[in-house]
Formats: structure tokens, sequence, C-alpha cells
């Protein structure tokens, strides 16, 4: 029997009309959707499609061990969540084997920090993988600004705002362009850290980037807090005629 095939579909940053022809023609025709949530949630890649999928597609979520509750660098974290991983690979190799196709939802691009790829690296040499690539949410983040990100030469920077404080420092200090991911209860130190090299004021913060609570302010204007969706962001400016 031919053996199924696994996809990967980039959804883009979270609105339906900014996925791919493709994305769109799988996610509509898929038998078998996989999709990461925490649990008891419904979870963000599987709002996104909502009113996609067909009414007999058997849905597969894939609910996280851990998410904020252990530290990353506790070596229990890697232990649950590679015993995670390694649970969903052989359910989805059982569904491919079987020779049935089985599209896996991936918020912004498969291969830009998401968790379909701890999937398709272990799926290599076992089944079919395929991945569609989606735009990402720093793109649909400076986009809303208004503004290009880059110009000429300019050096573009993606940082985690999970990086100690003193890597940060150093790396904002020396690109041109900036993008900061995963702010949230990193806030504090990302305001820091751009504080030490002078561009605190250079900085936007962006709030759930193409969806429609949308918002876009510039970081000094922002309080205590912010969402998990929110991308901080220094522009470019750069050679250019």
């Amino acid at each position: 029997m031919k053996p199924g095939t696994i996809h990967g579909v980039g959804l883009g940053p979270g609105c339906q009309d900014l996925m791919s022809v493709r994305a769109d023609r799988l996610i509509r025709g898929a038998s078998y959707v996989a999709y990461f949530r925490k649990k008891g949630r419904t979870g963000h890649a599987r709002s996104i499609v909502e009113g996609m999928l067909a009414t007999e597609a058997i849905e597969l979520p894939m609910e996280y061990p851990v998410t904020t509750e252990i530290a990353f660098d506790d070596p229990r974290y890697n232990e649950l969540l590679a015993a995670f991983y390694e649970r969903h690979v052989a359910q989805l190799t059982e569904i491919a084997d079987a020779g049935q196709d089985v599209v896996v939802l991936c918020e912004g691009d498969p291969f830009f920090y998401g968790s379909f790829m701890h999937l398709y690296t272990r799926l290599q040499g076992r089944v079919p993988v395929a991945v569609v690539p989606g735009i990402t949410g720093m793109s649909a983040a400076w986009t809303a600004t208004g503004q290009p990100v880059t110009w000429g030469d300019d050096i573009l920077t993606v940082l985690m705002g999970t990086l100690p404080e003193a890597v940060l420092s150093e790396r904002i200090a020396q690109t041109d362009a900036l993008v900061v991911m995963k702010i949230g209860r990193n806030l504090d130190k990302v305001k820091r850290a751009l504080a030490q090299t002078g561009r605190e004021d250079e900085a936007w913060l962006i709030e759930y980037a193409a969806m429609s609570q949308q918002r876009i302010l510039p970081l000094r204007d922002v309080g205590d807090s912010v969402p998990y969706f929110s991308i901080l962001l220094i522009h470019g400016n750069g050679r250019r005629p």
C-alpha cells in the first residue's frame, strides 16, 4: 500500500485570507487534521481554521505535557517534550502507513520556530513528509506598522525574549533592524536590554499582528504587560537611492 503524506501546513499569522491557496486546499480536503494546543484549550491553530474543515474530518489534538510549568533548562522539560513528540510521531506514522494523508496545522511558517519541526525531524525516513510555507508573524507585524523593515544593506536580527539580558543587549547593539519574539513575561528584561543600547525610543510593539484585535504602539507607551502574541520591532534605515 502506498503510504500517506504528513503535510505540515503553514497558516500564516492568524487570518484565513493570508493563507496560501495550497494551504487552503489541503485543509479543506483533509480527512485527518492534527494540531498543537495547551490542555483544555481549543488551540490557536485550530481557531484559525474554524469553518474550513470538512464535516467528516477526524481531528487529532496534540496537547503539550508542559508549557511554562517547568523551566526550559530543567532536564525534565526536554524529557517530557521528547516523549510527547515521539508519541504523536507514532500516531501520525500509523495513519500514514494505512495510506491516509494528515494535515498538521502550523501557526506562521512550519520551519520558523515552530513545534512541527520536532515532528518533521522524527518523521524523516519513516513516511513521506511535505511542508507548505506560511507568512510569518513578524512579516505581518512589520507590515502592520506601515514602514519597511530593511533597506539596502541593513542587517536584520531575530531574537527570542527568553535569551539572557546580556545576550539581548549585545545583539541589539550590533544590528540595524530587529525583531524580538516571545515577549510576554520577558517584557521588562527586553526593555532593560533596549535601554542599555539606547534604542528603546526606536522600538515598536505589535500585538496580535494581522488578527482582529491588532494593536500597534511605540514601546515607550506600552504598559507593564503584553499578550503572548506580541512582537517587538526596530526598523532599519539603510542604503536607498
